[in-house]
């Protein structure tokens, strides 16, 4: 039995396709199309997954979209009856939502397109799955067998926040809260206000929180108040996004409160930095005071947390270490980028009644590419190449990490969700104070309060990070034991946190056997991991890939079996920064104390 979960129109689109239960290919149309965030139909994702396979409509049981949009309809009538007679600025198109928009006539739209993509008239059953039931249905592909579900996102269908309890093949929803009292919303809004981008640019003001201090604090506890039962209520005097375009959320009262806007152009101050702190502060408490009250109120000691807010790593790893459950499990795609995916879910548990024989333990769901295509896309660049086999790979690009290089490294399937995980990523090393500063100035082009984040083997995580148990899917930011964080600089930030990822060897074996490479040739099995791209969706392609090598200035190609360190005339000066590597264990040896 086949299911395809599909989303368009809104941020984040893609496919999902559902084999028995079991993911057989996830991906992101930004990977294919280019245009990151996408709200484009995925007509390059269907393609790869339908021709490629020799599959057309007529081999699914069923297409499953993750919004219930006859609710969303009601839900917003409501806001608009609320709000009129004002609401009726809303009938000029330009006032409009986009996204919102595009959700009410998701159905229509996707029915178009499909038969468009596919020249066909015929369309298998299409089901409408709800928002929050899509994102809790990651439940299905856990490691538990029950389990709290903890929802948290902008905005669903009739919520923002929606908890249920999930045993065997069923979940069952006990509370929500209406669709304008979000913790997501209130993130998104925020980081727009802090001269970021919203529903993108969230994880930049984690990063810089850490840089701030107390003093909005206590104001910023007035906006989001915590209540009894583990509720909380977001003070709508302070915003104004009620069924409005999200252009202007803030009511006087927030910039009276807050002080003006940051514009893009101008430079962070300590204003913005607490105000950062405040907000990610504020956050934690809420989800804290919720996920106690999950903890006291139902059995399960296992507690998934899924939606866009889930990807605060900082506050998940907070869940995890001050409240009761034992076990805390994230998600690769706990953001919208999962929702496919979970609507397929949903509907092959929830609504037929099937059985679970999948958990998800990998990320690589995504398209994979062989030798001729590898070696294709070297020739037309004229690149001269090596192909080595596993082990011998491995040891010349742990090598090459350990004398200060930096590597793109392309294995296999591409990964699902917003994070390289092993297979695009960029690698480099972590005992190299400077590290950071030169993947910046070489590559990523990012904003220096941000960290770069750390993968080790899950035998060695404990040695290095105040871990309870593994964390494949960097889903969490643990402290870095004080007495590593000399040895491992590069991947600390300026809390003493780590974003880390924990990597086991049946998990992706090339992925384990490199780190575990460069363990033996300096005493630190811990590289710096980071999406292989700049300033765009992450590398799927081996064009791609090989594309940002030449307009960057990284130093090794590692493309399946294949070495590259050919640049001929794309070659860049280096700074004299970037000479002198730190080599073997004595640079481990003779780190000192923080």
């Amino acid at each position: 039995m086949r299911i395809l979960g599909i989303v368009s129109d809104t941020h984040d689109t893609g496919i999902a396709l559902l084999q028995d239960g079991a993911p057989d290919l996830v991906i992101e149309e930004e990977r294919l199309s280019r245009r990151k965030h996408t709200s484009r139909f995925p007509e390059h994702a269907l393609t790869a997954a339908f021709d490629a396979r020799g599959l057309g409509l007529g081999d699914l049981e069923a297409i499953t979209i993750p919004w219930n949009i006859s609710r969303l309809r009601r839900t917003f009538a409501a806001a608009l009856m609320r709000r009129f007679p004002a609401s009726l600025s809303l009938l000029n198109p330009a006032a409009r939502p986009t996204q919102r928009d595009g959700i009410l006539f998701l159905n229509h739209r996707i029915r178009r397109n499909l038969r468009k993509h596919f020249a066909t008239t015929s369309l298998p059953p299409i089901i409408n799955v709800g928002h929050h039931d899509s994102h809790a249905a990651a439940f299905f592909a856990s490691p538990f067998e029950d389990a709290t579900v903890l929802v948290m996102d902008g905005y669903g269908d009739d919520a923002a926040t929606s908890v249920y309890t999930g045993k065997g093949n069923r979940l069952e929803r006990h509370w929500h809260t209406d669709i304008f009292n979000s913790l997501g919303m209130v993130y998104t809004f925020v980081t727009h206000y802090l001269g970021f981008g919203g529903f993108a640019d969230e994880g930049k003001v984690m990063a810089l929180a850490a840089y701030g201090g107390p003093a909005y604090v206590e104001r910023f506890r007035k906006l989001i108040r915590l209540e009894p039962e583990g509720r909380y209520r977001v003070d709508m005097s302070y915003f104004d996004y009620d069924a409005h375009a999200m252009l202007r959320p803030f009511k006087p009262k927030f910039i009276d409160t807050f002080g003006p806007m940051r514009q893009r152009h101008e430079p962070l101050e300590d204003r913005h930095r607490d105000i950062a702190h405040a907000l990610q502060a504020v956050i934690e408490e809420a989800i804290l005071h919720i996920a106690r009250h999950l903890d006291r109120t139902y059995p399960s000691r296992n507690l998934v947390i899924t939606g866009g807010v889930a990807l605060n790593c900082v506050a998940n790893a907070r869940v995890a270490r001050d409240t009761g459950f034992h076990d805390v499990w994230v998600p690769p795609v706990a953001s919208d980028t999962g929702a496919p995916l979970g609507s397929a879910l949903w509907h092959y548990h929830q609504t037929l009644g099937n059985p679970r024989s999948y958990v998800l333990d990998r990320v690589s769901l995504g398209l994979e590419y062989g030798p001729a295509e590898i070696e294709a896309a070297f020739d037309a660049q004229g690149l001269s190449y090596e192909r080595l086999p596993g082990a011998a790979l491995d040891q010349r690009v742990a090598q090459a990490i350990a004398d200060g290089k930096i590597v793109g490294w392309f294995q296999g399937r591409f990964e699902m969700g917003p994070r390289a995980l092993g297979n695009r990523s960029l690698l480099a090393d972590p005992r190299r104070p400077d590290m950071k500063d030169i993947l910046n100035a070489r590559i990523k082009s990012r904003e220096p309060f941000r960290p770069f984040a750390p993968v080790v083997l899950v035998e060695e995580a404990q040695r290095f990070f105040v871990l309870d148990g593994p964390d494949p899917f960097m889903t969490k930011a643990p402290l870095v034991i004080p007495a590593m964080r000399s040895v491992i600089p590069a991947t600390v930030h300026v809390d003493g946190t780590a974003r880390v990822q924990t990597i086991a060897r049946d998990a992706n074996p090339r992925y384990y056997d490199l780190i575990k490479a460069f363990g033996e040739l300096t005493g630190v099995p811990v590289l710096i991991n980071t999406s292989f791209n700049e300033r765009e969706p992450i590398v799927a392609r081996p064009q791609e890939a090989i594309a940002c090598f030449l307009r960057t200035e990284i130093d090794v190609l590692a493309l399946g079996d294949y070495y590259c360190e050919d640049r001929r005339q794309h070659a860049k000066p280096r700074t004299s920064s970037d000479k002198a590597p730190l080599t073997g264990t004595h640079a481990f040896a003779t780190s000192g104390e923080p």
